[in-house]
């Protein structure tokens, strides 16, 4: 947004040098999607233990998964000027790949406003808890790439990021 006189971008989240959570009260419900992903990346002694199933923890997998579902339910605990809304659904998927495991959410919800932090907030938590779980076998983990892939929906318009390879 900016100010009535064009010179600079006017701050929505702050009010006299405070911050505020935005009035959406206003703003009608929609139909609103986002789709995300991260990566952890994996040295070859995780890798194996991930593949021979000899990891401390249990299924990071698994687990992953769950976390990222919470995750995506959770966010406005986390992100403070986030508002809470109903998430509608949730769907978190990990893969084991080549460059390492790959975590994707789509979420959505008809709320008068986006899930693009729901669905970073997934995939991040998501990466979070594989970091955990597989820490024993090396510290040299790393979680990586964690963007914005799409979100459909709202007043700014629907979004795809560009192609990228997968991470190295």
């Amino acid at each position: 947004m900016s100010d009535p006189q064009g010179d600079a971008p006017q701050l929505t989240h702050f009010v006299g040098g405070q911050p505020r959570m935005v009035d959406v009260s206003a703003k009608a419900p929609t139909t609103r999607t986002a789709r995300a992903e991260a990566w952890v990346l994996l040295p070859p002694e995780s890798r194996a233990a991930l593949l021979a199933g000899q990891t401390p923890k249990g299924d990071p997998l698994s687990v992953a998964r769950l976390a990222g579902l919470a995750g995506s339910k959770r966010t406005a605990d986390l992100i403070f000027l986030c508002h809470p809304i109903p998430v509608t659904s949730a769907e978190v998927d990990v893969t084991l790949k080549d460059a390492g495991i790959h975590i994707t959410a789509l979420v959505k919800t008809t709320a008068p406003t986006g899930v693009e932090m729901e669905a970073l907030t997934a995939v991040t938590v998501a990466a979070l808890n594989v970091y955990d779980m597989l820490k024993a076998t090396s510290k040299a983990i790393e979680v990586s790439g964690v963007r914005l892939l799409s979100k459909t929906g709202g007043k700014s318009g629907d979004y795809q990021a560009a192609e990228r390879p997968p991470q190295p």
